[in-house]
């Protein structure tokens, strides 16, 4: 039995707005989606993650990464809680560091052609899988008229 795709809708992330912390939202939850986990716990530990308001760089940094396992170990993430706290603050920390803390600088900097690889050279633990699921729904970001 093949499951249905979670696409960036069904976690209520709004990407046709086209607003940076919608991006974001969907960049947090492909970090939780690429791991071998099953998409009910992926999606339940974002739901935790957004529940606590850790979606930006500032609130993901400043929550620290206590708080951030915590809510992964909330939404039943344990077994991936503390290297995807890790790679979610390091994430943050290099959107603040080199990119102002926005993705739409890191889109304008690395330009669609080149998108797939810097998600992966930048990001540590942005892998193949990841990348792809958040190529699937950014794609009418940088496609669409």
């Amino acid at each position: 039995m093949k499951l249905k795709k979670i696409y960036s809708k069904d976690l209520g992330i709004d990407l046709e707005s086209r607003k940076e912390r919608e991006a974001f939202k969907w960049l947090v939850a492909c970090f939780l989606f690429g791991n071998p986990i099953s998409q009910e716990i992926a999606a339940q530990a974002w739901g935790e993650l957004e529940q606590e308001g850790l979606m930006s760089p500032d609130a993901l940094l400043k929550a620290g990464w206590e708080r951030i396992v915590r809510a992964l170990d909330r939404g039943k993430y344990g077994r991936y809680d503390e290297s995807t706290a890790t790679r979610l603050l390091d994430a943050a920390d290099l959107l603040k560091k080199k990119y102002q803390g926005s993705m739409l600088v890191f889109f304008q900097r690395v330009g669609r052609t080149n998108l797939v690889d810097k998600l992966q050279e930048e990001f540590k633990g942005i892998g193949p899988i990841s990348s792809r699921i958040f190529m699937r729904d950014m794609e009418k970001w940088f496609f669409s008229e």
